[in-house]
């Protein structure tokens, strides 16, 4: 059973920075894209950054230059390191991998930015 469970979220003044955590058990970590998303009320989910097996990398133009995804095999974790935040990026954040192109999700993480 595939099972990703996300830690890191809080409440950071603007500029600040954060980092989230998934662990991932169920996969072979090694072999899986690994993909952050975010949620922000009232708002489709969007992607915000994908990291793939080989640790080629992917960011969404908002968080290009802030954000940083990163992953460490042995301990079968993705990270998310967020630096310069914004109000903006105020969202519940979600970890995301597939298996057998069925996807698989976090509970989520809450972060709020405020200004």
């Amino acid at each position: 059973q595939v099972q990703l469970v996300e830690s890191g979220g809080g409440l950071v003044q603007a500029g600040g920075s954060l980092r989230l955590s998934c662990a991932a058990s169920g996969i072979i970590f090694r072999t899986n894209a690994m993909r952050w998303y975010r949620q922000a009320p009232g708002d489709q989910r969007e992607l915000v950054a994908t990291i793939t097996s080989i640790g080629i990398t992917d960011y969404a133009d908002s968080v290009k230059g802030r954000f940083t995804i990163s992953r460490d095999n042995a301990k079968a974790t993705v990270y998310l390191q967020m630096n310069s935040l914004k109000p903006e990026d105020t969202a519940v954040y979600y970890c995301n991998t597939q298996k057998w192109r069925a996807d698989y999700w976090g509970q989520g993480t809450q972060v709020t930015v405020s200004s």
